[in-house]
């Protein structure tokens, strides 16, 4: 079994996605950009086009994705909210940012409130939340 999650250990790697797809892309522009410049013409225009248009097909494919986790992330951390919340943090968890939301969801149920009541009132970051959390609680299936 693997190690427990934690600040240090929660960011993810896609071998794929980070190690081959993304240098691939950035590759495909530049040989086309040179090659553009070493023999100006159409082709090559359009080549160095239709490279930048992958590249930034690759970014957005990431993005879409990452968009739509986080909408689930604050829909979970939502509910849970509702059910852990004291009334005056019920009251005013809609001021929380989305990326707070999102580091909210590693504090553990026990601190949430506690690190709610942080994010809110001295209007953290993210890492600074996820910096706080005593109890880290995983999400293994962030991509």
């Amino acid at each position: 079994m693997s190690e427990p999650q934690t600040y240090a250990s929660h960011r993810r790697v896609d071998p794929w996605y980070h190690y081959f797809v993304m240098p691939f892309g950035f590759l495909l522009v530049c040989v086309a950009a040179v090659a553009l410049f070493r023999k100006p013409s159409l082709h090559q225009a359009f080549a160095l086009l239709g490279s930048f248009a992958f590249l930034m097909l690759i970014f957005k494919v990431r993005l879409y994705a990452l968009k739509l986790q986080n909408r689930l992330i604050r829909l979970e951390e939502a509910q849970r909210m509702a059910t852990l919340l004291p009334e005056d943090l019920k009251a005013r968890s809609s001021e929380l940012t989305i990326p707070q939301v999102v580091a909210l969801r590693f504090a553990s149920d026990a601190e949430l409130t506690i690190r709610v009541r942080e994010a809110l009132d001295e209007k953290l970051s993210s890492e600074a939340i996820k910096k706080r959390v005593q109890t880290w609680r995983p999400d293994t299936y962030r991509i």
